[in-house]
């Protein structure tokens, strides 16, 4: 299922993949549909060309691999969807999830939106328990796990999030887990109703609707959050949250958009903020994630709203990007 350009999504014919050395071949079965692919759909997608097939939250079953000790033939796996070069300054330092030449699948190269995926044997995940849906969701679990191993979130700290979509809902989970003391932020009401029935939440801010300057002071008894962290990708929600940080408290980005962001430096300056960035995942971050659904601490099937046929996914793709705001996941199922 390639998305030939933007709002055409079709399918076509392709050879099964041959095996390669190194590589492992997994015939998907399942696939979360993650915001990336919805960006790409409407157009929007920044760094992306077409025509392109999406999908890098993906399970299934290994069925053949080279170069893969402790893996079977019909194991259930996920993998890593990030194709690192293993030689750059960052891969040197471990840092894989940002390599200076990365590709990540279903963006700079076609994704798992197929019936057999090949991928680097070092990349594969073993489930450990894990059903093929848990699977799927560990990807987008793990961006927000990795978020919050930047920000170093401590016990009792407040963390802001901006952004209550999926990659947001990660970054609560394992704020909560750290045991920080989660705000939650967003314009839509049904998504802030999740976070408060789905993972716990009593703070929880619709903007738009209270003076969100007010509601944190409030909350955070006037010291500010000593944590902000953006899943929103949003320009101006960026922007504003600069105005949301503690005197030295830390900023980090993992929503994406192309556009310059504005602050003030002054200000900025005189918290000794600190601003970073948060780039996908690691191995590191995908056992936690892992482990955090074997122990019961997260529930990733509360996430699925919607399922759906391979076979019809390509005529969802409208009706998700137009009702998105009442969408939390949605998988698709290969038969």
């Amino acid at each position: 299922m390639v998305c030939a350009e933007p709002g055409r999504m079709e399918y076509i014919d392709l050879p099964e993949p041959k095996r390669k050395a190194g590589h492992a071949i997994v015939r998907i079965k399942k696939i979360c549909i993650c915001g990336t692919d919805l960006h790409a759909f409407k157009g929007t997608q920044p760094f992306f060309n077409y025509p392109r097939i999406l999908g890098h939250e993906l399970s299934g079953e290994l069925v053949e691999f080279d170069d893969a000790p402790g893996f079977q033939k019909g194991d259930s796996v996920t993998f890593l969807p990030y194709l690192n070069c293993g030689n750059c300054m960052a891969c040197r330092a471990g840092k894989t999830n940002c390599c200076s030449s990365l590709r990540v699948c279903g963006v700079h190269v076609d994704g798992g939106m197929a019936d057999y995926y090949s991928i680097p044997s070092r990349l594969l995940m073993q489930a450990r328990g894990l059903d093929l849906t848990e699977l799927a969701m560990v990807e987008p679990l793990s961006i927000g796990a990795h978020g919050i191993r930047r920000a170093n979130v401590q016990a009792g700290e407040f963390v802001l999030v901006i952004g209550a979509g999926p990659i947001g809902l990660g970054v609560m989970e394992f704020a909560r887990i750290r045991g920080a003391q989660v705000i939650a932020m967003d314009t839509n009401a049904f998504r802030l109703e999740f976070c408060k029935t789905g993972l716990g939440l009593t703070h929880r801010i619709q903007v738009g609707t209270e003076d969100v300057m007010e509601r944190v002071l409030e909350i955070t008894h006037g010291d500010m959050p000593e944590v902000v962290i953006d899943a929103s990708g949003n320009r101006q929600a960026i922007n504003q949250g600069f105005q949301y940080i503690s005197q030295g408290g830390r900023y980090v980005l993992v929503g994406l958009q192309k556009e310059d962001i504005v602050l003030s430096h002054s200000d900025f300056h005189r918290k000794e903020a600190t601003l970073m960035s948060s780039r996908n995942a690691t191995r590191e971050d995908f056992d936690l994630v892992m482990q955090a659904i074997r122990e019961k601490k997260v529930n990733p099937l509360s996430y699925i709203t919607n399922r759906i046929p391979f076979s019809e996914a390509a005529k969802g793709f409208p009706d998700w990007l137009k009702s998105q705001g009442r969408i939390i996941k949605v998988v698709v199922e290969k038969e």
